[in-house]
């Protein structure tokens, strides 16, 4: 079974165009690119990645997609598209095109209408992907979790997946509101869970790996073992640590699973999840 890093970005850094790229993320403030990546998947075991838009345009569509066609190790890319679009169908049907184009997301995290998902338009967009099989990656802050069941709940068949566990406020300990809106919303077999973005929620400089057990162990018990997938979040995770020690957190957590269990979570979920070749 290969093994897949199912979240991580590339970007030409530009301070306009990366503004969430703050002051005090003065290490990623420059150019990531597939040739900085490789090697480090290919240190630790991994297969392949699947690239995540990191601006919200088309124009970074096409930037991943060149970046897909060039290097075989990418292998799926979760794009961008304004599902509230008139002509969201001519659109859907261009990307329909690409092999290598999977699914698409939108920065719900940031908007201000905490409920932009439940928007008649929006859901009209979402209504449309999974006829051209596209996935939704669903970027979100916990605030945000009851509106995200609301729309899993209402599109049965279209295949989701949660960014990041919904970004919980691990540095200061938050969960118990986090965990009943994650156990409501993993109830809906058609939603999936990144175990990603974990160490950028904690304290940067003081994290420690037992501090993340908890949320783990709600999210494992909450999705089982067959809706987990493994995600880096390269490299915004170089903020607060090293991708060792980003994938050491969940080897050492996974570690007394069994084997068909860390596979599945190492990458069967997401090349199945995403349909990856």
């Amino acid at each position: 079974m290969p093994r897949i890093d199912a979240h991580q970005h590339f970007w030409k850094f530009d301070p306009v165009r990366n503004s969430w790229i703050t002051g005090d993320m003065a290490s990623i403030r420059r150019d990531f690119t597939p040739e900085d990546l490789q090697p480090v998947l290919q240190q630790h075991g991994f297969d392949g990645c699947v690239a995540v838009q990191a601006d919200q345009s088309e124009a970074e569509n096409e930037f991943l997609l060149g970046y897909a066609d060039t290097y075989d190790f990418i292998k799926g890319v979760v794009g961008w598209i304004d599902l509230k679009a008139a002509d969201i169908q001519e659109h859907l049907t261009h990307y329909a095109r690409f092999e290598k184009m999977k699914g698409f997301r939108h920065v719900l995290q940031g908007e201000p209408d905490r409920a932009l998902m439940l928007h008649p338009a929006f859901k009209r967009g979402i209504s449309q992907l999974s006829r051209f099989g596209f996935t939704y990656d669903i970027l979100i802050y916990p605030d945000q979790l009851r509106f995200a069941k609301e729309l899993a709940a209402g599109f049965p068949d279209q295949p989701f997946v949660i960014d990041h566990l919904a970004k919980p406020n691990i540095k200061a300990q938050e969960i118990e509101t986090w965990a009943k809106d994650i156990r409501a919303i993993a109830e809906h077999v058609n939603v999936h869970c990144k175990l990603s973005g974990m160490v950028t929620e904690a304290d940067w400089q003081n994290w420690k790996k037992e501090g993340f057990r908890p949320y783990l162990d709600v999210v494992v018990e909450a999705f089982g073992t067959n809706r987990i997938m493994y995600g880096s979040d390269w490299p915004v995770c170089l903020v607060a640590a090293s991708y060792a020690e980003v994938l050491g957190i969940v080897e050492e957590y996974f570690s007394s699973f069994s084997q068909s269990e860390q596979a599945a979570f190492f990458g069967g979920n997401a090349s199945r999840f995403y349909r990856l070749s």
